[in-house]
């Protein structure tokens, strides 16, 4: 039985993609800095990550007040010197929390990289659109974005399970779904970012790496 007591939340699909997107975490990650997470989830991604990507420090961010007591509770589970407790970050504002004069939760200097882990397709296009705005104000040249999740390529799923998925996602959410890859770079080069890479994972999903550019 459940712990009525216990505020972590699970999700399963953090056990099954967490080696892969760590893997590609380490080879694309500025080697120094704070990464931000955005839409943090339960946290077991940020306890996982935290400790394997020292000397780095490790922000997670939660638009949900729910979630960010399953990311404290998370965190009294799993202990690491360079894992900060969740900040309230909602990426659809047009100005985030963080950049707030009167917020002094995060250093805005020292953030290097930010992540984004299967966020784009379980949410409004306005949440990638404000992504995408404030990586681009926040990100200093060479800053690394990096997304998750799947997506269509030209138009078209890559995967009939994908075309499920987002067929799933729209019946729960019309504002939800599968985005085409094409339109999130468009909007990602509207502001500062340039497609780095694009690499398979597992499960038909794609790790997406924007770099801040110098203009």
């Amino acid at each position: 039985m459940n712990n009525p007591n216990d505020a972590r939340r699970f999700a399963p699909a953090t056990q099954r993609n967490r080696e892969p997107i760590l893997k590609v975490l380490r080879r694309v990650l500025p080697p120094t800095g704070t990464v931000l997470e955005v839409a943090s989830g339960s946290g077991e991604h940020a306890i996982f990550f935290a400790p394997r990507l020292k000397p780095r420090f490790w922000q997670p961010s939660e638009a949900e007040p729910i979630l960010r007591e399953s990311i404290l509770a998370w965190m009294k589970e799993v202990r690491s010197d360079n894992l900060f407790p969740p900040i309230p970050l909602n990426v659809a504002e047009s100005v985030w929390s963080i950049e707030s004069a009167e917020n002094p939760m995060v250093n805005l200097s020292e953030i290097t990289a930010i992540i984004a882990i299967n966020l784009i397709h379980i949410s409004p296009f306005t949440a990638t659109l404000g992504l995408m705005a404030g990586a681009g104000r926040i990100l200093p040249v060479g800053g690394i974005l990096y997304l998750y999740g799947p997506y269509k390529r030209g138009g078209k799923h890559t995967a009939p399970s994908n075309e499920s998925f987002d067929e799933m996602l729209q019946q729960q959410n019309p504002e939800w779904g599968v985005r085409n890859l094409e339109e999130v770079e468009a909007v990602a080069l509207e502001n500062g970012l340039n497609l780095l890479e694009i690499v398979e994972m597992p499960a038909n999903n794609l790790s997406v790496i924007f770099q801040k550019n110098d203009g």
